[in-house]
């Protein structure tokens, strides 16, 4: 806590500042004044936790102190409440402000587009990506968030080959940014008559929503098809060629998109996609040339990397990057995703601190 209250006094110098540079009179006309101002009311927000953090730990000396010299046991029992109702709050405040800290990142307040993708287990590993995906709708929920699907691929059994939707609101891709990589899980299949542990993987990658102006994709280097949709609903029931595939051709990338109804509405989704993933390549290739100097990273970033494991004969989940293992499998399915998400923010800034 010391650490952190120490790291937290620098933030009235900051506001300082930034209070002198809005002051000047061509303040409204500087190119940065709305960053400015963004970051000038996050301070004062830091500012007033820094304050209410002190006060916390101020009243619960006086509490302690209280406690040592009280004998009377009725005033004992709610000094002791009133302790560990403040201990709770001073944890609650602490670790806001830790999340509070971390640098701010453009792309963190973007929209995501998440891809899963089934790995290895065969039809087992395809029903878990739907349960991921399901996870993630949950979530969705639970933030205020909406998400839409641009592209899927059902599987008979009711799951899916590979799923790619995008997830929009607030602060989206800061948060969904921990979940690229591999997902295990460990569970006795439907289809499994020995009751033996089966264990499938699935991928998920996590792509800031590119902007317009990043990815500049001249027509010229696109190459469009139209074809009718498959799967439940589709080529059964779809006369029209309403699914779109767009191939990027300096590169080969190839995406498609087939849930829309109408097939311009399947080439805006997938112009989407392809500018998301051609904006990662980009960042990747950056990320690759100074990774040694990265200091902002939990585990390697690599989409290849095992991170996180769902245990369901023993209902725990672990994440790999952390050594963080919960017993609450059940809840983190239902989208209690905060569970996971939260000490991995905790963790980056306690690298911060330290670093």
């Amino acid at each position: 806590m010391e650490k952190l209250l120490r790291k937290l006094e620098q933030v009235n110098e900051e506001i300082e500042a930034i209070e002198r540079l809005l002051a000047a009179p061509d303040a409204p006309t500087r190119p940065d004044f709305a960053d400015l101002t963004r970051k000038y009311a996050r301070l004062r927000e830091l500012s007033a936790v820094r304050q209410e953090l002190q006060q916390l730990q101020e009243d619960i000396g006086e509490e302690e102190e209280l406690l040592a010299a009280e004998e009377d046991e009725a005033l004992r029992t709610e000094l002791e409440e009133a302790l560990e109702k403040d201990r709770a709050r001073l944890e609650r405040l602490g670790r806001k402000a830790m999340v509070m800290l971390l640098p701010e990142q453009p792309e963190d307040t973007r929209n995501a587009i998440v891809e899963i993708r089934a790995g290895a287990g065969g039809e087992e590993s395809a029903l878990f990506v739907a349960n991921l995906f399901r996870m993630y709708t949950r979530y969705a929920e639970r933030m205020g968030w909406s998400i839409h699907v641009m592209d899927s691929h059902p599987t008979p059994l009711g799951g899916f080959k590979q799923i790619v939707f995008v997830v929009e609101g607030s602060d989206v891709f800061g948060k969904l940014r921990f979940e690229s990589g591999v997902h295990r899980v460990q569970r006795v299949p439907e289809t499994e008559a020995q009751g033996r542990v089966h264990t499938s993987t699935a991928t998920v990658a996590v792509l800031p929503e590119a902007e317009d102006v990043e990815v500049e994709v001249p027509l010229e280097e696109l190459r469009f098809e139209s074809y009718r949709a498959g799967g439940p609903g589709g080529q059964h029931m779809q006369k029209n060629e309403t699914a779109v595939r767009i191939t990027h051709i300096p590169t080969g990338l190839i995406v498609t998109c087939q849930d829309e109804r109408s097939q311009h509405r399947n080439r805006e989704q997938a112009l989407r996609l392809l500018r998301a993933r051609l904006r990662d390549a980009q960042e990747q290739e950056r990320a690759n040339d100074r990774r040694d100097a990265r200091r902002r990273q939990i585990g390697t970033g690599d989409r290849s990397e095992k991170i996180r494991t769902y245990n369901f004969p023993q209902g725990r989940v672990t994440d790999h990057r952390i050594g963080l293992t919960l017993y609450q499998l059940e809840q983190v399915m239902e989208g209690e995703l905060e569970r996971l998400i939260d000490p991995l923010l905790e963790t980056e800034v306690e690298q911060l601190l330290e670093g």
